[in-house]
């Protein structure tokens, strides 16, 4: 009601006034055009001109809230990158410019290696305002680069930064479990290298290194993992069923162990001398099916864990005797091996001997005999009674020498090769070079009263040792002794070496030359080494333990050990430089007898020529170089490849010579490229490669 009376007066109100509506007496529609018409468009206008006075003003204004809040989080991370210096500079700069951004590094360049491409430079007016700041970026960028330096530095000569105590604490403490770890872990690499080597060579000893007979991996047969699959059944078979006819027999079961022998008769005679499956006979198959039957039914009828495993080791036990006396034939069978001369050698010093024999006196002599005793060449001893092996020896070094015609060559046999050696090199003369045979039976001062060696060989205690006493009545019995044994050591040939200036008394050096050796280069080399006084040059072999004095001396004997060291180096004969001028001051000959004397019963050494050689020259012995003389080519078949090349000289020494069926095929043609198999003596003895 008041609402209505309200509208009523006002209604009255506007009747009175004129009948009409406005403003000032102005109607409300023209008011209206005149605002959008005239002030609308000077206030948008003026706005306008306002904004685009100052519009960073606006921004800055606008976002203070959005960049207080980015700069906080900048600064945060800023003072975990820079030291306190920078960011000092950077608060101040930050005081002095306002907030850091991208609009501020383009307008106001901080740093002249500060670069924005597309952007002119600001006035000079601008950078003169802004020389402060850039100064302080500078000095904060340069101390900046000091730290680093100083921080580079601190490993090696561990200089402290200059920091906080507390950041230097923890940096210390940083750096101590950082070495505390490197070393843990070093400890831990150390001790896991440690047992990786103690278990491989764990593994190692549990590996049979030998390659031998079938099953030898180096067989074609052994290519395919499962070739010899039938010969392990068969063998494995045979085993058991020698077990189960035993226990057979035991208990009285007949009929059960004639079966088993029966099968087991069959199944020898099949597998006979095969080692792979292509080898069995036909009838394996069915062989190892009926042996299967057998055994199984024994199986059922006599398993006995405790009585089988007796049977077992038993048999072991009996296969252990049966291999030791196996090694000890093979032992006996090798030394007699090569203690004996082939047919083919024999035929050859025979027939040579009788050429020898037919021919006239005259034709017998050797020219150049004014060579013999000529100083000024190079001079050769050979001690040999083989004739081909003799040959190789001189061809070898003739063949290789520089000048042959200056090599003179002393070669020396017993009487039963003498017409031998004497008719091979008046048919094959070596080239330009001189030779000159000699039988040792010939040196008539070489008797009992003056060489302990020979007394000794004509004592009854000698005699007994080497023909009567203590002959083993079985070869594997006989096998122990047998190398000493050896007649080589009963040839005055052997032991001739000791009277070098005896039998050569106008010479000053002699090369000394077994006849085991091949020669691959020049040796005149030799004759111009230095031997220091001493009257020996040879190749040291203590590379190895077993190379030393003890094992070749008795080191129990008083004298013995009073006058040696048992860790003296060994070397070797085959390849010697003797200084006879030396050799004649210090009375070597006189040496070897005195201890030959004394060893008459054999207790300072056994046999041979090596123990007294050692004595004799001990201490007068001028090493080689190693690559002068190379060993072992008739013992050793893992000789390298590379020395052997590289060696003046190669030695066959030990039981397999290159002339011998037991010799090293691989080693072998080192020393045929030096025979002509194609000589009709040769031919006519049967001897070939």
């Amino acid at each position: 009601m008041a609402l209505k009376r309200g509208l009523t007066g006002s209604g009255s109100q506007r009747s009175r006034s004129g009948g009409g509506g406005g403003f000032c007496g102005f109607p409300f529609p023209l008011i209206a055009l005149i605002f959008f018409a005239v002030l609308a468009p000077l206030i948008f206008l003026t706005g306008r001109g306002l904004h685009s006075i100052n519009p960073d003003q606006k921004d800055i204004s606008s976002g203070k809230q959005t960049v207080d809040w980015r700069e906080r989080n900048a600064m945060q991370h800023l003072k975990s990158l820079f030291s306190k210096e920078v960011m000092d500079t950077i608060t101040a700069n930050t005081g002095d410019l306002g907030p850091w951004s991208l609009d501020l590094a383009r307008k106001n360049p901080l740093s002249s290696s500060w670069k924005v491409f597309g952007v002119e430079n600001a006035a000079d007016q601008q950078n003169a305002t802004l020389d402060k700041p850039k100064k302080m970026v500078l000095d904060a960028e340069k101390e900046a680069s000091q730290l680093k330096k100083e921080n580079a530095n601190l490993a090696d000569d561990h200089t402290p930064f200059v920091d906080t105590p507390e950041k230097l604490v923890r940096r210390q403490l940083r750096e101590k479990r950082r070495e505390k770890r490197a070393t843990q872990l070093v400890q831990q690499d150390d001790e896991a290298i440690v047992k990786l080597e103690n278990a491989a060579i764990e593994r190692s000893k549990a590996v049979d290194s030998a390659v031998l007979g079938k099953y030898s991996i180096w067989r074609r047969e052994n290519d395919n993992e499962n070739s010899d699959q039938q010969v392990h059944i068969m063998r494995d078979q045979m085993i058991m069923a020698r077990v189960y006819s035993s226990i057979a027999k035991m208990k009285g079961k007949l009929d059960l162990y004639h079966e088993l022998l029966t099968r087991l008769k069959e199944s020898q005679r099949a597998l006979g001398e095969a080692s792979a499956d292509a080898d069995l006979h036909h009838s394996a198959d069915e062989k190892i099916k009926s042996m299967g039957q057998v055994l199984t039914k024994a199986r059922g009828e006599l398993y006995d864990c405790k009585l089988v495993t007796k049977k077992l080791r038993a048999m072991l036990q009996s296969a252990d005797e049966q291999v030791r006396g196996l090694k000890k034939q093979s032992t006996f069978l090798s030394q007699l091996a090569a203690k004996t001369i082939p047919n083919g050698i024999h035929c050859l010093a025979m027939r040579l001997t009788i050429g020898y024999y037919l021919l006239s006196p005259e034709k017998r002599k050797f020219p150049k005999s004014d060579n013999l005793e000529n100083p000024n060449l190079y001079h050769y001893a050979i001690f040999s009674d083989n004739v081909l092996a003799a040959s190789v020896v001189v061809n070898s070094t003739v063949m290789n020498a520089k000048e042959p015609e200056k090599h003179v060559f002393h070669l020396v046999t017993d009487k039963l090769n003498f017409g031998a050696m004497n008719m091979w090199f008046l048919l094959n003369p070596p080239g330009k070079a001189t030779i000159h045979v000699e039988s040792v039976d010939d040196f008539k001062w070489l008797n009992s009263s003056y060489c302990p060696v020979l007394r000794q060989l004509e004592s009854a205690a000698m005699k007994e040792y080497y023909f009567t006493a203590g002959h083993p009545t079985t070869l594997a019995a006989g096998s122990s002794n047998l190398k000493y044994r050896n007649p080589k050591y009963l040839s005055m040939l052997n032991h001739l070496r000791f009277y070098l200036p005896e039998v050569y008394p106008k010479l000053d050096k002699i090369l000394f030359l077994d006849d085991d050796i091949v020669v691959q280069k020049d040796l005149t080399g030799l004759w111009s080494v230095d031997l220091h006084g001493k009257v020996n040059g040879a190749v040291e072999t203590c590379g190895q333990s077993f190379h030393r004095f003890d094992k070749y001396l008795n080191f129990s004997n008083p004298h013995i050990a009073r006058n040696f060291d048992p860790n003296a180096c060994g070397w070797a004969y085959g390849m010697n430089i003797f200084d006879l001028k030396e050799w004649k001051k210090k009375d070597i000959t006189g040496i070897y007898h005195k201890w030959q004397s004394m060893n008459e019963d054999r207790v300072l050494w056994k046999l041979g020529t090596l123990p007294p050689g050692l004595i004799t020259f001990y201490r007068l012995t001028h090493p080689l170089n190693k690559s002068w003389h190379v060993l072992g080519l008739g013992y050793n078949p893992s000789v390298d490849r590379a020395e052997i090349d590289n060696a003046a000289v190669v030695h066959y020494n030990g039981n397999m010579k290159p002339w011998l069926e037991i010799a090293m095929t691989k080693y072998r043609p080192y020393w045929t490229k030096y025979i002509k198999y194609d000589h009709p003596y040769l031919r006519n003895c049967n001897l070939s490669e």
